[in-house]
């Protein structure tokens, strides 16, 4: 039993089954992604260590959805190797992530560096709609 507190999150969750073209159970794997926010932009950090740029996908889909997928291939075996332990994922992964309103989706920049995809999503500062005041009749 771990100590650490596992946090789920149940919009990630229902996109990532519902929207990745193949059922939750079929994926062999997940990444690790972090999302932080500063004055000017959104940043998405995903560990995708052993993978090729080639081998990672990063899009947008409709409804301000940020969509990062890949797919990590298996070692090759030979048939005289002796595999003492197997810990590496390897598999299709599709993690998205519904971008909030001040993200300006049409320049989003992506890169990777020592084993890390960086997503980088500028802002928009964004207007708050305008109430209008209704007389109460009565």
């Amino acid at each position: 039993m771990s100590i650490i507190p596992t946090f789920f999150d149940p919009i990630d969750s229902f996109l990532t089954s519902t929207l990745s073209g193949f059922p939750a159970n079929a994926r062999d794997m997940s990444i690790r992604v972090d999302w932080k926010e500063t004055p000017e932009c959104h940043i998405l950090m995903a560990d995708v260590q052993g993978m090729k740029k080639e081998e990672v996908k990063v899009g947008m889909e409709e409804g301000r959805v940020l969509q990062i997928s890949g797919e990590r291939s298996r070692e090759n075996e030979e048939k005289d190797d002796k595999w003492h332990r197997v810990e590496r994922s390897s598999g299709k992964f599709v993690r998205r992530f519904r971008l909030p309103e001040n993200a300006k989706v049409d320049e989003v920049k992506a890169s990777m560096e020592n084993g890390v995809l960086i997503v980088s999503v500028p802002k928009q500062e964004v207007k708050k709609p305008e109430v209008k005041a209704i007389d109460i009749s009565g």
